[in-house]
């Protein structure tokens, strides 16, 4: 499956990918087309076999902080604002649990039998805490966002935090209590070169201890996810850089992920904008590198999900693009079946790494096809291949007012390249600086055929 990877109407932020024996599951918050807030009350999980990672099935809601038309509410503490936010799942003792923080009020862990769950309440968290640290009530508490780690040796750990961390020892026995004294302030630094935002994501690669986690801006949208590592769970940590961003010429937001090992390849799980807004957001992974001294590469984002390269030969739906700038062009959802990319205006670039073209063949040119909506305006599309400023042009396509299938033929190319769709403006004469940035057209697909 492209990015996103889940079917294109859902919704998975703060995504915490699992592998529970040959299946590999991903627990996130769940957000709204369009909403005007993060997240809501319930949570979903899906998965996939590790030998079939494009298909996906979806178990169902997992836990609700709010009755709905088929469940009631699993917390009796919380109120209509208590949304569930970024969970995380472990295993131990051959039991599932799964740790959540609610808006403005205690986080809870529940259980299950299996990694699908549904999960059953255990416990709001429980506290032994120092002096003068707040407890984990509202957005300056503890255990928001909780990343959970079971060791080797059994020991459990929870981190946490949003504009400073917090880490703790877990009971193993209940999985709620902390141990009394295990309590860790500021376990990843707020100080350069850490940063430390929110989004804590703990992991364990051989006897190296990583923190995957969301870094202050600098970079408005708290776009990216870093990485820190210790030889200790609890830590002192050594900043190691950036994994992905998320607002790498694309509309970015904050980020929320983790790295997974899925047979013999590591990916990086996160999420990307829709819509407009920040709080509209969809489930993305990009294949990663682990080095032989443990460190990580950054990636590009691409529209690649899962795969290895896409076929250009096959409909590709417009929202999977990995880059969109110039002006306030963005993929936005219209209904249930439709999402298209907007507000292109003169100039707005659209890009889709990578496609495979293949082999050479006898001809020299072929066609590129679009699935326009009309805004009223004469307009072409750009057809660059490699980089959008000065990448190799091989075609323009030419638009019009109306909806409808536009074509152009363009030179025959092979290979693995990254497109760019590059929206022109035709009309408006000696008055065409009078019209910049009105909306040209809307895109919902394309194809190219041999």
């Amino acid at each position: 499956m492209p990015n996103p990877y889940l079917p294109f109407w859902e919704y998975i932020p703060d995504g915490e990918p699992r592998v529970f024996g040959e299946r590999v599951y991903i627990y996130g918050s769940h957000d709204s087309a369009g909403s005007d807030k993060f997240c809501d009350s319930k949570l979903k999980v899906w998965s996939a076999s590790v030998d079939d990672l494009n298909n996906w099935v979806c178990h169902g809601d997992i836990f609700h902080t709010k009755a709905d038309r088929d469940h009631p509410s699993d917390a009796d503490w919380t109120n209509d604002i208590s949304d569930l936010y970024a969970p995380d799942v472990v295993e131990k003792d051959g039991k599932y649990y799964l740790y959540a923080y609610i808006k403005e009020t205690a986080g809870c862990v529940a259980i299950s039998e299996r990694p699908e769950g549904p999960f059953k309440l255990l416990s709001k968290y429980t506290y032994n805490v120092p002096d003068g640290i707040p407890e984990g009530k509202g957005d300056g508490g503890l255990f928001i966002d909780p990343g959970t780690l079971v060791d080797d040796d059994g020991r459990v750990y929870v981190y946490c935090g949003f504009l400073k961390s917090f880490m703790a020892e877990l009971n193993p026995d209940n999985m709620f209590e902390v141990i009394n004294g295990s309590f860790i302030d500021n376990i990843i630094p707020v100080e350069e070169p850490f940063s430390f935002f929110e989004a804590c994501s703990p992991r364990k690669v051989g006897d190296t201890y990583y923190m995957i986690y969301s870094p202050t801006p600098n970079n408005p949208g708290c776009s990216k996810l870093v990485y820190a590592t210790s030889k200790s769970p609890r830590g002192p940590f050594e900043y190691k850089g950036v994994i992905v961003d998320n607002g790498a010429d694309y509309p970015g937001g904050n980020n929320h992920g983790s790295i997974c090992k899925i047979k013999d390849q590591w990916y990086i799980f996160y999420h990307r904008m829709t819509n407009g807004t920040i709080m509209s957001r969809r489930a993305c992974v990009e294949r990663i590198q682990m080095l032989d001294d443990g460190s990580i590469p950054q990636v590009e984002m691409t529209s690649l999900g899962f795969e290895e390269s896409l076929n250009p030969y096959k409909i590709t739906p417009a929202e999977t693009a990995c880059v969109l700038t110039g002006g306030r062009v963005l993929i936005t959802e219209k209904n249930i079946f439709t999402r298209v990319i907007t507000n292109i205006t003169h100039g707005a670039v659209m890009g889709y790494r990578y496609f495979d073209f293949g082999e050479d063949f006898s001809s020299k040119t072929m066609e590129f096809c679009a699935e326009i909506k009309g805004a009223g305006c004469d307009a072409g599309i750009r057809i660059v291949l490699d980089e959008p400023e000065n990448g190799e042009e091989i075609g323009v396509c030419k638009t019009s007012k109306d909806d409808g299938v536009y074509s152009a033929v363009v030179k025959a190319i092979t290979g693995r390249r990254a497109v760019y769709l590059i929206a022109e403006d035709y009309y408006g004469g000696g008055f065409k600086e009078m019209l910049d940035g009105r909306n040209l057209f809307e895109l919902v697909s394309f194809v190219f055929i041999k």
